[in-house]
């Protein structure tokens, strides 16, 4: 009986100090959701709360006890996959881009703290000293006055100053206030009469003002050194301009802040001309691309499979072996080769084609030729894995069915068309499905041969005629001209993924037929 009871007070503990334990991680959690929070970090928020929270509940309930070993799998797939995806289609329902990326509060703030050089602008010297002291001495010119400081310190964030005259000895050169820039910048000096002044120039203070004062309760800017006012506009996601009567003016303060758009990335996608006539373009091109790459994969792949399992070849190892490096050389560096064999000016390709036919085809300024090129590019990348699955596919067909054609008086190419390419075919639909869904979104391939130039002109977004709708995307997003506009980028890759996801669909619907 008292050892029961000692085992029954150990377990006790135990289970205290894992509660202590759980409640000491909430509460670090609690800290950090709330400062998330606090900073218009929502998503984040709310994801760490879910995952810290679960994880605590399973780990100290008995009663969930074998949610533990699939939990960290669980909270993998939500992390990186389920969050950026629901992260993306929340940004698409927003103005977020290179100049509203902060929250309301956050751009308050921001442009709360600039400031501005008012008033008398003082000529300043420094007096250097042992031990990285020195003494800060200013001028006014309008007033012959001449203020002087105590032993200072760049480390020191406030001087206090009397009026007194400068020291005598020969104060720093340029070059030392250069060096000292940082420091100088960092500290405020104090006039006797209360003023504040700061660092303006390399050679002069300045009273530093706050440029805008925030009204909290009208959520208006007013401009303290020219008095403009400007009100938050929620529509656009910026404080803009408003006249005496509360209409809206053209200025606007960056950086802006960030609002919901509802579904307006969208509509512009399809009514704005300058971004459908490109979309509606690169779209059918992803299409073709995509399919394109498919056909000529497998066809050749097929044709060469077939090559190298005939019997009559003689060195049938070094042709598969030749055949596969392609697909053993990592992409991106036959990406480069290729890049260089078609260049316009000195490129393998090109010399052939002069010495042969007189011809240099410029085949990164000429749309037709650009997609050519990458479509050769791109079936050399992936034959080699299409052989690969044609080799083992081709062992499975019987060779009863060879012999019966060969009865018949079949030929080799009615043996191919006929047995050969229906039987590989059946099998290969999953296959074909899952390498178009990767050619559709194949961003490096277009981003290191053509980054998708040449590019369409009269354009509202970045585009090219090589580009995919993922490199359209990733230009959008990243290469605008005006502001990195991620919200539009989001939209398009919402439409993205529905269509891979489709894809993704069809294919598990096609393995079931296969597997039926």
């Amino acid at each position: 009986m008292q050892q029961n009871g000692l085992l029954t007070t150990s377990q006790s503990s135990v289970n205290w100090l894992k509660y202590i334990l759980a409640g000491c991680v909430l509460l670090i959690d609690f800290y950090f959701v709330f400062l998330m929070y606090s900073q218009g970090e929502y998503l984040f928020a709310i994801l760490t709360l879910i995952i810290v929270s679960s994880g605590v509940y399973i780990f100290t309930s008995n009663k969930v006890y074998s949610w533990r070993y699939v939990y960290p799998g669980i909270m993998g797939m939500v992390i990186f996959i389920l969050f950026p995806l629901v992260a993306t289609i929340a940004i698409a329902f927003t103005n977020y881009s290179g100049t509203n990326q902060l929250a309301f509060d956050r751009a308050v703030s921001v442009l709360t703290q600039q400031r501005y050089f008012s008033g008398e602008k003082y000529d300043f010297k420094l007096y250097p000293l042992e031990n990285d002291e020195f003494i800060l001495s200013l001028h006014s010119a309008t007033t012959e006055q001449n203020f002087v400081s105590e032993k200072v310190k760049f480390t020191d964030n406030q001087v206090t100053l009397i009026e007194k005259d400068a020291p005598n000895n020969t104060p720093a050169p340029l070059k030392f206030v250069i060096q000292n820039r940082n420091s100088l910048q960092n500290m405020t000096a104090l006039l006797p009469n209360g003023e504040e002044l700061r660092m303006s120039s390399l050679r002069q203070f300045a009273q530093q003002q706050h440029t805008y004062k925030f009204d909290d309760i009208n959520k208006t800017l007013i401009n303290n050194r020219t008095g403009k006012t400007y009100k938050a506009n929620e529509e656009i996601g910026f404080f803009q301009e408003i006249d005496d009567n509360g209409q809206w003016l053209a200025q606007k303060l960056e950086p802006g802040f960030t609002v919901s758009t509802g579904i307006k990335n969208f509509v512009r996608i399809f009514e704005d001309e300058g971004i459908q006539k490109p979309f509606i373009q690169i779209f059918i091109w992803t299409v073709v691309f995509s399919v394109l790459t498919v056909v000529f994969t497998v066809i050749i792949g097929m044709v060469l499979a077939c090559i190298v399992q005939w019997e009559a070849l003689k060195g049938k190892a070094i042709y598969r072996l030749l055949l596969i490096l392609p697909y053993a050389v990592p992409a991106f560096i036959s990406i480069l080769v290729f890049k260089g064999l078609f260049n316009q000016s000195f490129g393998e390709i090109n010399m052939i084609l002069h010495h042969l036919f007189g011809l240099q085809p410029e085949w990164f300024n000429d749309p037709f030729l650009a997609k050519m090129m990458i479509l050769i590019v791109n079936t050399w990348l992936g034959y080699p894995y299409m052989m690969i699955l044609c080799m083992g596919l081709l062992k499975a067909i019987p060779q009863d069915l060879y012999e019966a054609s060969a009865m018949d008086g079949a030929s080799v190419i009615q043996n191919f068309t006929k047995i050969t390419v229906p039987l590989l075919l059946k099998p290969l639909t999953p296959l074909m499905i899952a390498s178009f869904a990767f050619n559709f979104n194949n961003f490096v391939l277009i981003q290191l041969l053509t980054n998708g130039r040449p590019d369409m002109i009269g354009t509202t977004t970045p585009a090219g005629y090589t580009d995919l709708l993922v490199s359209y995307t990733y230009r959008i997003a990243f290469e605008g001209s005006g502001s990195q506009d991620f919200g539009l980028a989001a939209a398009i890759a919402t439409i993205i993924f529905l269509l891979v996801g489709g894809l993704a669909l069809l294919n598990i619907k096609a393995s079931k037929m296969k597997l039926d």
